[in-house]
Parts: C-alpha cells; structure tokens; sequence
C-alpha cells in the first residue's frame, strides 16, 4: 500500500511544510507533529536539539517537490527529495521523514541509508535505533550495526542509562535473539559501572533463553543500586518461573519495606492472580488504590478480581468509578455493568447499560443481551422484533443478528421457527458459511437429516478446512449409527483441523463405541472430558462406563454433571434411560 500524502491546500501548504521540516518562517517554533521519542523524552525532561535552519527558497523549493511527490504516489521520489534535503539541512526531523516514507516504499537501500541518517543525527532517538537496527539486520551488515550503536551510545553523556535501557527495544526487529544478547554484552561492555548496562544484559539473556544468566547480570544491576524497582520486578518474575513462590516472597519483602512502590506491588499482584490466589491478588489491588483512588488501571483489575470472586457491589463501585475516569474502553466496561444487573435481577438496568454500548466491537454483542434479556421477562416477540430493526439498520451485520434470533428460538424449543429465519437469510446469501452451518444443525433438529447433509457437504465443499462442518456429519451419521466408516473418516479429518477440540474428540469416542470399540472409545472421551467438563461429553463417557460394567462410576459423574449443569436435557435423558 502507497502511503497517502494528501496535497495541502495553498493556504495552509506553508504551515504544514514549516512543522513538518521544524523549519519556521522568520523565527523558530517547535513542531507540533510530536512522535513517541518526543513523549519519551518529555517524560524524562530531555528535549531534542534540532538545527536553526533559514527557510530559503531552495529549501522551500525541496520540501514542496517532497510532497507533491508523495500527493501523486511518487513515494520513492518524496523518500529521496527528503533525504536529500536531510543531508544538506543536517536536519533530524526530515531524515526521520524520509526514512518513514522510505518503509513505505519497501526499498530496502533507501529505508536504510534514511534511518542511518536519522540515527546519525538523533542518536538518542528509540525510533531510529529500531529502524536502523531493522536495516542493517534485513541486510546481515551486523557490524556495521554494533558500530553505529556504538558510537550512538558514546554520544550520550550523562543520558546513558535511559539509552542503555532502550537497547534491547533497539534490536527487537532482529529475530535472532542469541545474536541481539551476543550484540547487547558487546555494546554494554564500556559502561559495566552503570546499573542500566547490567539490566540491558539481563533483558537480552532473558529474552535469549538463559534464566540463570539474566539472574547474574540483576545481581550486577542490584549491587550498583540496591533496591532498583525495575531490576526487582524482573528478579521476581525470573524467580516465580524457577521457582514458583519465590518471586512472590521477593516482591512481598520489597513492598513491605516501600509500601508506596506502585509498579513492584502491581507486579505481586499479577503474579498472585497468575498463581490463582484471586482474594491476596486482590488486597493488593485495594492498597493501591487507597493510595491512589484514580489510578485506571488499578480499578480496572479490582474490579475484574471482585467479579471473579462474585462480589457484585465492589465490581460495579469500580466499573461506575472506571467510566468517570474516562476509561479507554468504556464500551467493555458498559458490558461488565450490563452483565452485574443481569445476575442481579434488575433487567432494566441491564437493558440500560447494553443500549448504551455505542458501535464498535461489543455492539452487536450489547443487542444480543438486550435480547436475552426481554425473553427472560417472557417478551421473546419483541426481542425477535428488536433484532430485527437492528439488522436493517446495520446491513453489514445482518446475518450475525439472524444468528442470534435463531439461537433464542432453539432455546425456546422452537426449532421450526429457527430453521425458517436461517434458511430465509441463506436464500438472500445462499454461500454465508455461518448461515449453512447453523442452519443445518437445526434441520437435524427438525428430522430434515437430507437438509441437514446437503448443507454440511456445501460449506465443506466451500470451506474444506471447516473441522466442525466435518465433525457436525460425522457425529450425525455416528449417533444414528449409519455409515460408521465414514463418519469416523470424517471426524478424524475434522479432528486433524483441530487436534484438541474437546467435541471432536468426543465424537471420535462415541463413534468408537458405536463401531464396539469400547476400550478406545473410553480413553478419548475421558481425555475429551478432561479438556471440558461439558454435560454431553459426561453423558457419553458414563455411557461407556456403564457398558463396562463400571456402574457406579457412572452413576457418580452423572450425578456430579447434574449438579454443575442442572438445565442439560441430555444428562436428565441418561439417566433416565439407565436409572443408576
């Protein structure tokens, strides 16, 4: 894709030319156009010396024929005009510019000589030590690199320690992370007095594999400056990976000592949720924000914990609070809400906050609530009619809407109307792969078996790599007890799709059982029941070990899945069927 370099209109052609280059008429002004090494520096109280160049008709000339050529597609030409011009003005801001249209243009030569400029002129610039280093490694002039960065490096003075910090960034784009650890000892080398060169070996080692090696290079970082938050934080988390416990013992040790260390008492609780100890996980959290009630993201992960552990009046305290604080993704957080009343049984509140998810990613979801949420207070007509005026208001996601509608009516045990409302929509879109496949398992549904196989070879034909399409005609033909080679065929190639797929696994071992292989059917479905404890799936498996003679055993997994999934049809039938 050819960047897009829209023309500026004339009378504002003068400003954005005087910004883009630094290069203003009269006196000097700084560019708006800021970039995330400015923020970088900002943040560290660093700012980028640029040259005062004059804005002389040459230049002005140079800058003009740049970006017509980038406005007509002539990106090759825009790259090379403001490289020229980067080379004559010395100018960091218009190297930086030439080597990000250069990318663009996927010309290796020019995209290298423009971001070596770039770093030449702004060596403190974390953009242009990655582009360089991208450079040079696509060009194996490895070298040539490690000199550049060296020099970069020895021009810093008394900012070294925020550069050595950003060299490992630096190398990312290099895949071979030996070769980033190897070039990382050799560049750190000079500066073995600055806790920043330990900590930027024991990243390398880290990301290169060797745990025991960036452990060495902390204690170096430790012993320059003891008690360095970020050299803790990765001491902690290499010592939770060894050693499980381990780290958390650190951390907890550390913020004990600095109970207002912010960074190394989130890491403690991110380990402690990693580790499943959601309520400690939690205390910590609550510390944090009785330090800083504001902090996004502290609220955030209290919140998630206090609905993980079902306190309901925390979880929405945190969520209303998130939304004030202007929360990125408020929409998720409109969700969270939404889903709180709906457990809570306050259906209008629920209906309120799913309305109030705007269009985006959760919206479609946000309508499918709304929807559930009518039918629970027995309105399924006017959650159909609801759906309905969403999907001809947005055409676009019509068929996802028709998906759900159909999934209300099965649930409501109203397969025909289900059928009816997919196979209307697959009419107007008769090869919608979702549509043929929903649609199919309801004609099953409906004793359409000939519907329900024409459609499934259809979406195979159309898609081959469909493993479930595959798996929904094996286990019809199984669990009808036809066909048995084909449908194990069919499974097994379903199965190959997507080797760990608890259902497919599970109908592989009921098809077994059908064929009367009752030894290998039992060790899939105890592996598939192992992956998800699904009722179906335990509906099987005892039905195999009740064929075994293992009764009891049986009798004791249906009754432990009835307690977990107290509304599955399928587990009330077996035992019926078998009366354990």
């Amino acid at each position: 894709m050819k960047p897009n370099f829209r023309l500026a209109r004339p009378a504002r052609l003068l400003a954005v030319l005087f910004f883009t280059a630094g290069l203003p008429a009269g006196a000097h002004a700084q560019s708006p156009d800021a970039t995330p090494d400015d923020a970088e520096r900002a943040s560290e109280g660093v700012q980028a010396v640029y040259p005062a160049n004059e804005l002389t008709p040459q230049i002005f000339y140079q800058l003009l024929l740049a970006e017509v050529a980038g406005a007509r597609g002539q990106s090759v030409m825009a790259a090379q005009s403001y490289l020229d011009l980067a080379r004559r003005t010395r100018d960091a801001r218009i190297a930086r510019r030439a080597a990000e249209i250069a990318v663009f243009t996927r010309q290796a030569d020019l995209s290298g000589e423009a971001s070596r400029l770039w770093l030449e002129l702004d060596p403190g610039s974390l953009q242009a030590q990655q582009l360089a280093s991208g450079a040079v490694a696509s060009g194996a002039r490895i070298d040539e690199l490690q000199a550049q960065l060296a020099k970069a490096l020895s021009q810093q003075g008394d900012k070294i320690g925020a550069a050595l910090m950003g060299l490992n960034r630096g190398l990312a784009r290099i895949p071979d992370k030996v070769l980033i650890r190897s070039l990382v000892v050799r560049l750190t080398e000079p500066y073995l007095d600055q806790p920043e060169a330990h900590f930027a070996r024991a990243n390398a080692a880290y990301i290169a594999g060797d745990p025991s090696g960036a452990t060495e290079a902390l204690d170096g970082a430790l012993r320059l400056r003891p008690g360095w938050e970020q050299a803790v934080i990765l001491q902690a988390q290499l010592q939770q990976e060894v050693s499980p416990g381990k780290g958390l013992e650190t951390l907890r040790d550390y913020v004990a000592r600095n109970p207002d260390a912010r960074e190394p008492r989130i890491t403690l609780a991110r380990l402690l949720v990693a580790a499943k100890q959601f309520g400690p996980a939690r205390e910590q959290f609550e510390l944090l924000l009785k330090r800083n009630p504001d902090d996004r993201d502290v609220v955030h992960a209290a919140a998630l914990l206090a609905m993980q552990q079902g306190d309901r009046v925390a979880a929405e305290r945190h969520l209303r609070h998130l939304l004030s604080l202007g929360f990125s993704d408020q929409d998720t957080v409109r969700m969270y809400l939404g889903q709180i009343s709906e457990d809570a049984k306050r259906a209008d509140d629920a209906i309120g906050w799913y309305r109030a998810v705007e269009p985006g990613s959760q919206f479609v979801g946000a309508q499918g609530r709304i929807a559930r949420v009518l039918v629970g207070r027995g309105k399924l007509a006017e959650a159909r009619q609801h759906l309905q005026r969403i999907a001809r208001e947005a055409p676009a996601d019509r068929v996802q809407y028709v998906l759900i509608e159909a999934q209300l009516l099965r649930d409501a045990n109203r397969n025909d109307d289900a059928f009816e409302v997919l196979d209307s929509a697959l009419r107007a879109e008769p090869e919608n792969i979702d549509l043929l496949y929903e649609s199919a398992l309801t004609a099953e549904r409906i004793g359409r078996i000939d519907v329900m196989e024409g459609r499934l070879r259809k979406l195979i034909a159309l898609k081959p790599d469909h493993a479930h399409a595959y798996n929904a005609l094996g286990y019809s033909l199984a669990d009808r007890n036809q066909r048995l080679d084909e449908a194990e065929a069919l499974i097994r190639k379903g199965l190959a799709l997507t080797p760990d797929d608890p259902f497919i696994i599970d109908s592989l071992g009921w098809t077994l059982f059908r064929r009367g292989n009752t030894g290998a059917a039992l060790e899939q479905l105890q592996k598939a029941y192992g992956l998800r404890p699904d009722p179906e799936i335990a509906a099987h498996l005892g039905e195999v070990l009740w064929a075994l003679g293992r009764r009891d055993e049986a009798a004791r997994l249906w009754r432990d899945a009835a307690k977990a999934n107290p509304d599955s049809s399928v587990l009330v039938d077996v035992i019926k069927k078998f009366k354990p």
